[in-house]
């Protein structure tokens, strides 16, 4: 093999198991011990290959400086109140992290409570969850290093801006919820790590605690455990007049799960299991005394609300509310008196409004087809926030009044565009079965089907996650360079309800990347792009898309990116909290479920003296949701196998994790490096500045 480029040299290993019968070979997994000074160099070598590459592209200062332009605009999160006081986080365009400020009133003066951009000189330091007392005298927060999942909470009085000693570790996937005597907070939390498996040991037997203010960790209450469930975790969450902590148990990434509650009123009271099959989705929306809101899947694949009574809680004594609909009920609130159900209507947003007996009140306005996110507050509350935004519509907040049902403007960030310029399509293209896939096309004005547009398909495709209309200023930048932006909602999703998300999982996932793979022939087909100019992307899970894609299928792609991708689909089960993903992948511990694993694991399906596209993998080494030796040994294989002429080659931001918290510096550093690599591996694009 001759290749242009002096890949560092990677030892090979002479390392295979025997799985389920099947002989497999894993040459590059002394890459999975992170610390070893052999990997560690390694790693740098990669860099500093890479970054010789991207440092000498044409143009790249000046996709970075318009990078810039556009990302300096205001953002503002969903607003809510507690107490007389309201929140919401800020961003004035260009700050690494946003901070998060109070207001007296909604014209008052905006108060500082906290600036995360203070407590690190790189901005990796980022604030997660965060809750507000119910008098709104305390704020409970969470801050992350590095992009870690790993969170450490801290309790700061509101009105003077101080931190209180308290001090929780080892806390991860976990929000606050605080007791209606503003004294304490509930929150869940793993046992320490064993030394040097922060960032690679798996995550087992979550624990719900009960946190006292003024008292040091190890007082704290626990509350619920399950030592013959390891892979059980739990949200706690108080009941807005406080009576009921109400649990949330989830079993990893599956979308069933059960919902247990303590009464707080009876001292020593137990957890009564309320749902414990694990049958549905059951999710609580809020409660009357002792009947409660739910939102479920239960003989309801695309979602309902029932009212279940605590003193009769069999299925025959439920309540219907709102019942099952043609468009999937994505998300749901109870505000006020107002029940918010927000549907998606071909992955745009469509929300109404009922009352608590199920009668439809209204449908809220909407400025356009986008996408919708809040109506969130208390059964006390007389008002909600909501943000919209779409492919070109940065987050608007709006004000709604939950007396009238009106929508008024509340914040509109400027824009350095104009969003008139730019056209979004939604087209409908068939897959490998004849499965009718929707997808969102996105191009300049005046822009011709001449089939050699460059384009940047992205896609998802599992976990039941919706990609709906977002914007993003990439997707901007890449427009105004000449390209088409492509986002497909393929199977996998939840687009559509459990029956879509169904036939993109376990032994179904490879329709994920059909409908992919159908996506990109559709836009050559059609006249959008070609080959040679076609590039994919795709992120964690879309990481595992464009993987198996480019391995399945390297000749229809002329330019490949895999961010944080779940790679090694032999092993990923081993790492973090990668055992939690069996759900929607199987388990390599299975056979039947290995033999589909084997089939499209992107790291086993490389095949050497194969001409593969040019790729850019990405990862961080602080990722401690993807372990990044996924992409380590991913990236290994595909150079060692690589007959062409095409790049391969590898990312490793230090200080980053999954993406989660990444300062805005290192976001459109990282944006620069991938559109310098497209611009110098697709084809020429024109590089502009501002378009108004």
């Amino acid at each position: 093999m001759s290749t242009p480029f002096a890949y560092p040299l990677t030892r090979r290993e002479d390392l295979s198991e025997s799985l389920h019968g099947t002989a497999v070979a894993d040459p590059y997994r002394w890459l999975e011990d992170d610390h070893s000074p052999e990997t560690e160099a390694w790693v740098s070598q990669q860099n500093a290959l890479t970054t010789a590459y991207l440092d000498a592209i044409p143009d790249r200062a000046q996709i970075r400086r318009r990078l810039t332009e556009l990302w300096d605009y205001e953002r503002i999160g969903v607003p809510f109140k507690r107490g007389e006081r309201y929140f919401y986080t800020h961003n004035d365009g260009l700050q690494n992290q946003s901070a998060l400020y109070w207001l007296e009133a909604l014209n008052g003066e905006p108060r500082l409570l906290l600036d995360p951009n203070t407590l690190s000189s790189d901005g990796t330091v980022a604030l997660g969850s965060y809750a507000v007392s119910r008098d709104g005298q305390y704020l409970a927060y969470s801050l992350s290093a590095a992009g870690s999942d790993w969170q450490e909470w801290h309790v700061r009085r509101i009105e003077t801006g101080e931190d209180l000693p308290d001090l929780i570790q080892w806390a991860k996937f976990t929000g606050a919820s605080w007791t209606n005597d503003h004294r304490g907070f509930y929150y869940s939390r793993y046992d320490a790590p064993a030394t040097g498996q922060a960032y690679k040991g798996a995550n087992y037997y979550q624990k719900l605690y009960y946190h006292r203010l003024g008292t040091p960790q190890v007082e704290d209450i626990l509350v619920y455990e399950r030592p013959d469930q390891k892979e059980w975790g739990f949200g706690g969450q108080v009941s807005d007049d406080g009576r009921y902590l109400v649990i949330s148990v989830w079993y990893g990434t599956h979308q069933e799960n059960g919902l247990f509650y303590q009464d707080l009123q009876v001292p020593g009271a137990p957890v009564v299991e309320l749902f414990n099959q694990f049958d549905a989705t059951y999710e609580y929306l809020g409660s009357d005394g002792a009947r409660f809101y739910i939102l479920t899947d239960r003989d309801a694949p695309l979602q309902r609300v029932i009212a279940v009574d605590l003193e009769h809680p069999l299925p025959e004594a439920w309540l219907e509310i709102i019942p099952e609909g043609s468009d999937i009920l994505q998300s749901g609130a109870l505000t006020g008196s107002t029940l918010f159900a927000v549907y998606l209507h071909d992955a745009t947003s469509l929300v109404k409004t009922f009352d608590l007996q199920g009668n439809f009140l209204r449908t809220v306005e909407l400025p356009g087809l986008g996408s919708v996110a809040g109506f969130g507050g208390r059964r006390q509350d007389r008002e909600t926030f909501f943000l919209f935004t779409s492919f070109t519509t940065p987050g608007e907040i709006y004000h709604y009044d939950l007396e009238n049902g009106q929508a008024v403007l509340f914040r509109r960030p400027n824009l350095r565009f104009d969003p008139a310029q730019f056209v979004t399509e939604q087209v409908f293209y068939p897959s490998k079965d004849g499965t009718r896939i929707p997808m969102f096309i996105l191009y300049k004005k005046g822009l011709a089907r001449s089939g050699q547009n460059p384009t940047f398909l992205t896609g998802y495709g599992g976990f039941n996650i919706p990609l709906t209309p977002r914007f993003h200023p990439s997707q901007i930048v890449w427009m105004e360079m000449g390209g088409v932006f492509a986002q497909p909602n393929l199977r996998g999703g939840g687009e559509y309800g459990k029956a879509w998300h169904d036939a993109g999982k376990l032994h179904q996932k490879q329709n994920v990347f059909d409908d992919f793979i159908a996506a990109a022939e559709w836009l050559i087909d059609n006249r959008y792009t070609s080959t040679s100019r076609l590039a994919i992307e795709g992120g964690s899970n879309g990481g595992l898309l464009t993987g198996a894609c480019l391995t399945q299928r390297p000749d229809l792609f002329g330019a490949v990116i895999t961010a944080v991708g779940v790679l090694d689909m032999l092993r990923f089960h081993k790492w973090t909290i990668g055992w939690a993903w069996t759900s929607d992948y199987g388990s390599p511990d299975d056979p039947q479920d290995f033999k589909t694993l084997l089939a499209y694991s992107p790291y086993h399906n490389i095949r050497p003296g194969t001409a593969y596209p040019p790729t850019l993998i990405t990862t961080g080494d602080h990722d401690d949701r993807v372990f990044p030796a996924h992409s380590f040994k991913f990236a290994a294989a595909l150079q060692h196998a690589q007959a062409g002429p095409a790049p391969v080659f590898i990312r490793i931001d230090v200080r980053a994790g999954h993406g989660g918290g990444k300062p805005t510096a290192k976001q459109i550093e990282e944006w620069t490096d991938i559109f310098g690599f497209l611009r110098s591996t697709l084809t020429t694009m024109e590089v502009t500045g501002n378009s108004e």
